[in-house]
């Protein structure tokens, strides 16, 4: 297939490109490089992706003979509208947002400019030029005060505790307007915390690894005690390539009368892809430790704002759906990172 992949520079659109590519799609990837972190590292994977930096700074520029590169503003309507006019797109994965529950308590424009109108521009694209297949990133933060582990697609997803979870459950309902309006096949996937090699520097693994070699204090929230469905990056990409491969279909069985949220009598979906094991988090540390022969400096702190104890994926649908279970480890996925981080960083 031809696939419009957004946020190509990004941590999970990086890696689904390598896999995407590996699988011998051709790929229209985009992505605006914007500074929410470190623009050197989103730059350095997109130079493993085999562009060169005048293609990454240029508008359309070809790497392979399968892979053209678009930086692009998911706002700049005209810009979008004139790729998939350009490019005729079987499918699109959209993957740019602004990430970051934290983030969200003090930047919320950002998140209604990238998450809602940037998705809306997708949605109105995708109408426009024809596209029928359209997968885009969720998120575990939907679940909000929601305390029925392991949580379940089924399960009602009504009250989120930060802008940033308010803005994924926004597209899901986006989504399911243009699948029944429209016919669009829609696919929300519901990223529970994840990790691996050129992760995102804001994420625990990654600020807790770069303390320890550095000898620093980290910040451990809600004193310890919490819990996190932790999922290697290459399972979640082996489970959205073939999710990719298989767009959401109507659910003919669907009541009206008892509403399943997860699927609907338009072609609408949404899966949990997650390692349906959950970790302590000190014990996510005692990983670390080991993996490193260090002692990292531990502050405590009570839960921020935003946050929740313990995030765990009930994944039966993705199973039934597409025959993927997650298989790796977290000191498998722990150690993976550090031989990464130290090759990447020079320690």
């Amino acid at each position: 297939m031809k696939i419009l992949l957004t946020g190509t520079a990004g941590f999970i659109g990086f890696h689904l490109a390598q896999k995407l590519l590996q699988k011998k799609h051709e790929i229209v990837s985009i992505d605006n490089i914007n500074n929410y972190y470190s623009t050197s590292l989103k730059i350095d994977r997109l130079k493993k992706l085999g562009l060169s930096v005048n293609e990454i700074n240029s508008i359309g520029s070809t790497s392979t003979d399968n892979h053209v590169f678009h930086k692009c503003d998911l706002n700049n309507r005209l810009h979008l509208e004139k790729i998939f006019m350009e490019n005729e797109p079987d499918a699109v994965c959209n993957l740019a947002a602004q990430a970051g529950v934290r983030y969200s308590l003090d930047n919320p424009t950002a998140y209604i400019d990238s998450n809602i109108n940037g998705f809306l521009n997708i949605l109105e694209c995708c109408k426009k030029f024809k596209v029928k297949n359209l997968s885009y990133a969720s998120s575990s933060s939907v679940y909000g005060l929601n305390q029925n582990y392991p949580f379940s697609v089924k399960d009602n997803v009504d009250h989120p505790i930060s802008l940033y979870a308010a803005s994924k459950k926004s597209n899901e309902l986006m989504a399911h307007v243009y699948s029944n309006l429209f016919g669009l096949r829609t696919t929300g996937l519901r990223f529970f915390t994840v990790y691996g090699p050129w992760g995102r520097p804001d994420m625990a693994l990654f600020k807790f690894v770069k303390a320890a070699l550095s000898n620093s204090e980290i910040e451990v929230y809600n004193h310890g005690k919490m819990k996190r469905d932790f999922t290697y990056i290459d399972d979640i990409v082996e489970a959205v390539s073939r999710v990719i491969e298989f767009p959401a279909e109507q659910d003919n069985k669907w009541n009206p009368k008892k509403p399943d949220p997860s699927s609907s009598s338009a072609p609408y979906n949404v899966y949990n892809i997650g390692n349906s094991s959950p970790v302590d988090l000190m014990e996510f540390i005692d990983v670390i430790e080991s993996e490193l022969k260090v002692k990292i400096t531990k502050k405590f702190l009570p839960l921020q704002l935003g946050d929740v104890p313990e995030t765990y994926a009930n994944v039966d649908n993705l199973y039934e759906r597409i025959n993927f279970t997650p298989k790796i480890t977290v000191q498998e996925g722990v150690k993976n990172f550090i031989k990464w981080y130290r090759g990447y960083y020079g320690y």
